[in-house]
């Protein structure tokens, strides 16, 4: 008897519905094929453990399986459940076999039958919604997740008893209903530091504000212990709240990551990622064997924090310029391609020089002459060119520390950035994927950042006089319209571009002088 069950294989964030073809007729053999992988080949010995748990058996005859389409690998231990079934129906031990065209099903099994998580519920979820599937059956534990998804049944279930029965017509499984606008608005915008927990450093706080605003990349220079990974860690709670399309969108790269809390089906909150500076190339962009999301992929639509910025092996630092500009980045094997999604904001941090203290209002730097500008070497000038916003950040005083009257908090900053990101969607809806002053290209700067005669003034002699690179130029023009919106101006005015200025730090000639 030939019977047809549905699971789906995932690459990237996108998912392919797998057809699971099985027959059982006369013989003693079992065959699987379809380009499986070694975890999919294994499956028989799970199947046959958990049938038998549970008062079945895998039938005393030959078994063959094709998963298609034969051409796409197969992953992983997640199609326990669908070649189950399958081989179930095929052996007249499922009553209701019409059903099961109905259903994707996915899920991996414990030699009990119960079932195990699986990554890429949320992927799989909407390419089963887009191809017109009653239901998912998968894993308890990925329901809510799946559950996002509107218009298709999701079943969570725990064993594969409750899968067998639910085809024989012996029991009815209730779906997992997520209000996914009410989890959406509950959850946003709650996180566990803020800013007024930070004392002094009011010139950094306006240099993230800045960042937040325009969606700038940004790095900090300073001294040990001057605040740079406490400031960091309060930049997400700044920024605009996700929107609905980007939570899904975020949520969808966990998931294949395997990622996704358990008990929040929806990501509601930026992803603040900082991985360690002894993190490979492959682990920061993505790849493996079988391709899976880095970590600046994880940092989609948030923040990726790289602290001790030059103590990051020089390959891993390179291997970012292409997403930085490009925010994708594709992984390439032999037989096929993934993309994934890397639209994030860069904050990186880094002493001055080896032993930290370079231009410290009162320690004395102890290094030897020419240590401090081969210590800012390590960081290519491709790199540092993708970076808009330097800053130096100087230790904070007793006095200051000590203050105890009440700092602005986080969300009084986050209003103003949200107003100043309006600004620039409003300015920028007429283009496509550029939503955000840090995303402006070369002809977009020259018809929104026009500079009056005074500032053209100003920024020539700025680039004369302090040293600056001339890949600082579209930099600085870039803040300036960010700082203009923050105090909503249409224009640049001078002050703006003064402002601006300042924050090219590490390009002026005299910094390691």
């Amino acid at each position: 008897m030939l019977v047809k069950t549905f699971g789906s294989a995932v690459y990237g964030i996108k998912a392919t519905t797998v057809t699971v073809e099985v027959s059982v007729i006369p013989g003693v053999n079992f065959f699987l094929v379809g380009l499986p992988d070694s975890a999919v080949k294994e499956s028989q010995h799970r199947i046959t453990c958990a049938l038998r748990a549970n008062g079945h058996k895998w039938p005393g005859r030959q078994v063959v399986i094709n998963m298609a389409p034969a051409d796409i690998r197969k992953e992983g231990s997640a199609y326990d459940l669908p070649l189950a079934m399958g081989i179930l129906a095929a052996s007249e031990q499922i009553t209701e076999i019409e059903k099961l065209s109905d259903y994707l099903i996915m899920g991996e099994l414990s030699l009990d039958g119960s079932l195990q998580p699986i990554r890429g519920a949320l992927p799989i979820a909407i390419q089963a919604r887009e191809e017109g599937f009653k239901g998912f059956i998968l894993p308890k534990h990925n329901a809510d997740e799946a559950a996002v998804v509107n218009n298709l049944d999701i079943y969570g279930v725990e064993n594969i008893k409750e899968v067998i029965d639910f085809f024989n017509g012996m029991s009815s499984m209730k779906p997992t209903i997520v209000d996914t606008r009410q989890e959406f608005l509950t959850n946003a915008n709650t996180y566990d530091v803020d800013f007024s927990e930070v004392k002094g450093q009011e010139n950094v706080k306006r240099a993230l504000e800045i960042a937040a605003a325009g969606g700038h990349n940004l790095i900090m220079v300073g001294a040990p212990g001057s605040g740079k990974t406490m400031l960091a860690k309060r930049l997400p709670t700044i920024i605009p709240p996700l929107t609905l399309n980007e939570a899904l969108e975020t949520t969808k790269i966990h998931s294949v990551a395997g990622r996704v809390d358990k008990n929040r089906g929806l990501m509601t909150r930026r992803p603040f990622r900082a991985p360690h500076h002894t993190i490979s190339d492959v682990a920061l962009v993505g790849g493996g064997a079988y391709p899976q999301p880095g970590e600046i992929s994880l940092s989609h639509n948030g923040v990726l924090f790289l602290d001790e910025l030059p103590e990051f092996k020089r390959t891993v630092l390179e291997v970012m310029r292409q997403p930085l500009e490009d925010r994708s980045i594709t992984i390439s094997r032999a037989k096929f391609s993934v993309d994934y999604p890397a639209n994030f904001m860069l904050v990186a941090s880094m002493n001055p020089c080896p032993c930290g203290y370079h231009n410290h209002p009162e320690k004395e730097c102890v290094c030897q002459p020419g240590t401090v500008q081969k210590y800012l070497n390590r960081i290519s000038g491709p790199l540092l060119d993708r970076i808009d916003i330097h800053i130096e950040v100087v230790p904070v005083a007793f006095d200051k520390l000590s203050d105890l009257s009440p700092a602005e908090t986080s969300a009084q900053i986050r209003e103003r950035v949200t107003r100043a990101r309006a600004v620039q969607q409003r300015r920028l809806q007429s283009e496509s994927g550029i939503h955000s002053n840090a995303m402006l290209t070369s002809r977009l700067i020259k018809e929104h950042c026009r500079l009056d005669a005074t500032g053209v003034a100003m920024l020539r002699n700025a680039m004369e006089r302090l040293g600056l690179s001339a890949r600082a130029y579209d930099r600085i023009l870039k803040v300036s319209r960010t700082i203009a919106d923050l105090e909503g101006e249409a224009s640049i005015l001078s002050h703006h571009l003064a402002e601006a200025i300042q924050y090219r730090t590490l390009d002026r000639e005299s910094w390691a002088g």
